[in-house]
């Protein structure tokens, strides 16, 4: 018999922690190899993480609701045939039980709270965030981590209960000697927005009887950490052009029985507007691109991310290369991932390498919405619902047409109103010119 244990997978390209939601395991229990133990939360991605090991749960080293580092230690699996206990001194798990008690590894040190002093100390891209947002003192702040080590949910607790320690506090919790921040806090610069983000932070909100307190999931707080980041960095601008679809409604109800009957799916209008997106990009690909510091990077590949929501919570799963897909192609895309979403098989791989998000807020009657940018991706574009309103024509004459609202939410930083409107001018030009001569289903 021997132990193994398992780290805290990567979910996610750029991810870099994860936070155990909730253990479908415990202690004793036998568990085959892919099958899955826990839930964790990424910014990216609610995921089951799968035993990388056949054999009976030995410990649960993290508890439900903390945030590990990619790499760290979740459980560990005691494992027929031999196994890997002596391996653990050598990666430096300090709750390892087959850990010789001679063993002075200083690789233990830089990450205790009592050594920051060291200028080791090491926080995660969440907590230099949080931390920066909300002006709170880490130097101030114990850790409940692994040796000390600050997470993100120690920092969340502080700024729900309004006691975010400052430089100078006396707290409880403060060090006994003040010493100097860590270089990675220095170096971090703080934004601008701080003050606003500390405003929203702890609201003093009086709870009356019959008031219903719902608790914030993981992937809610995944969320709202993603949109304020994006309102908080990427300066927003608008616009919205009004698209004839006369010609994209009759084409699509005069096909859309046979294509079911065929195809075993819906053919959406949806469907029509993310493949004149993927048009437009291609021939626009400044709209395809990525605010990076120093440089802007404009992506090579169209890959859509499309809003899916459920009762509680939003995906965007991406559609990849959807310039190279057809109108059927890109509905089948559509009806799957939203299927993932609702039936909760959605995989992390589902929602990375976004490069432009289409959000179908016609589905719920919309006709104007301004959409917060899909970070950090450049823009996101807004379908509304297609409305019959009477129309004045080129003749002079009033028509009833089908007409629908695209409006664009953009990164100012990186694309002006120009490239912006001619882009729009392009969906626009393919959506109104769609017909059974102009236009390909397959």
């Amino acid at each position: 018999m021997g132990i193994e244990k398992m780290k805290m997978p990567q979910l996610g390209e750029s991810v870099t922690e994860g936070t155990i939601s909730k253990w479908l395991v415990s202690p004793g229990d036998h568990v085959n190899k892919y099958d899955p133990i826990a839930e964790v939360n990424t910014d990216k991605v609610n995921a089951e993480v799968p035993s990388s090991f056949t054999g009976t749960i030995k410990e649960l080293i993290a508890e439900e609701g903390d945030t590990l580092e990619v790499g760290e230690f979740i459980c560990s699996i005691e494992v027929e045939g031999g196994g890997s206990a002596e391996e653990a001194p050598a990666q430096q798990d300090p709750v390892s039980d087959s850990a010789p008690q001679d063993d002075k590894t200083e690789a233990k040190k830089p990450v205790k709270k009592a050594e920051k002093g060291e200028g080791k100390v090491r926080f995660s891209p969440a907590v230099l965030r949080l931390s920066q947002e909300h002006d709170i003192d880490l130097d101030r702040v114990e850790g409940s981590g692994r040796e000390g080590r600050i997470t993100r949910k120690d920092l969340q607790k502080l700024i729900d209960s309004g006691n975010i320690p400052k430089a100078g506090d006396a707290k409880a919790s403060a060090p006994a000697k003040e010493e100097p921040k860590q270089a990675p806090v220095e170096e971090a610069p703080a934004p601008a927005a701080a003050a606003p983000a500390k405003t929203a932070a702890a609201p003093n909100v009086p709870v009356m009887p019959g008031d219903i307190e719902i608790p914030v999931t993981g992937i809610r707080k995944a969320i709202a950490s993603n949109m304020l980041r994006s309102k908080h960095e990427a300066p927003h601008a608008w616009t919205m052009m009004e698209i004839d679809a006369t010609n994209l409604v009759d084409y699509r109800n005069k096909i859309k029985g046979e294509f079911k009957q065929r195809e075993g799916y819906n053919l959406t209008f949806f469907a029509f507007f993310v493949k004149a997106v993927a048009q437009a990009l291609k021939e626009f690909p400044m709209i395809n691109s990525m605010w990076a510091g120093d440089k802007i990077i404009q992506k090579k590949d169209i890959n859509i991310s499309i809003a899916v929501a459920t009762d509680d919570a939003l995906f965007v799963p991406v559609i990849k290369n959807a310039d190279e897909k057809t109108i059927k192609g890109i509905a089948r895309e559509i009806t799957e991932l939203a299927g993932k979403v609702r039936s909760g098989k959605l995989k992390s791989e589902d929602m990375q390498g976004g490069t432009f998000t289409v959000n179908n807020t016609g589905s719920f009657g919309s006709v104007q919405s301004m959409g917060i940018i899909n970070y950090p991706q450049a823009a996101i574009l807004q379908v509304e619902s297609i409305v019959k309103r009477p129309v004045v024509m080129d003749n002079g004459m009033i028509a009833v047409r089908d007409m629908v609202n695209l409006c664009m939410s953009l990164d100012h930083r990186v694309l002006d109103g120009l490239v912006c409107g001619r882009f729009l001018q392009r969906v626009k030009e393919i959506i109104e010119n769609i017909s059974k001569e102009n236009t390909s289903i397959y």
